[in-house]
């Protein structure tokens, strides 16, 4: 069994950053990529950015594009998203997800097998 476990959630000022960080545990990486995405408040799950774990390639939603930055740290088995330029908009729970198959597509939440409990971000205008 997969767990996942996202940190580095809280509360910033419009303009600031924050690094959230997810932590994979339970047995060695065996997937193709890691994903970040985010719910605000009545809205749906989207996607934020991913990364493949073996080559390092990067994918993200054109909202963050930019300003957020995706990365893998093989040594820690972790994954981390820092966000800079954070607007109110970015407020909602970031999940982190891990994607075992390549299907074609890192973008589309339902490919995804496991997922973390979620950090919430609040930016404040």
């Amino acid at each position: 069994q997969v767990h996942l476990r996202e940190s580095g959630g809280g509360l910033v000022q419009a303009g600031g950053g924050l690094k959230l960080s997810c932590k994979i545990s339970g047995r060695p990486f065996t997937g193709y990529a890691m994903g970040w995405f985010r719910q605000a408040p009545v809205k749906d799950r989207e996607f934020v950015a991913a990364v493949s774990w073996n080559y390092g390639k990067t994918y993200y939603a054109d909202s963050v594009q930019g300003r957020f930055t995706i990365s893998r740290d093989h040594a820690n088995n972790s994954v981390h998203l820092q966000m800079n330029g954070l607007e109110p908009e970015d407020t909602a729970v970031y999940y982190c997800a891990q994607l075992i198959y390549n299907s074609g597509s890192v973008r589309l939440e339902h490919l995804y097998d496991y997922w973390g409990q979620g950090t919430q971000v609040t930016v404040s205008s």
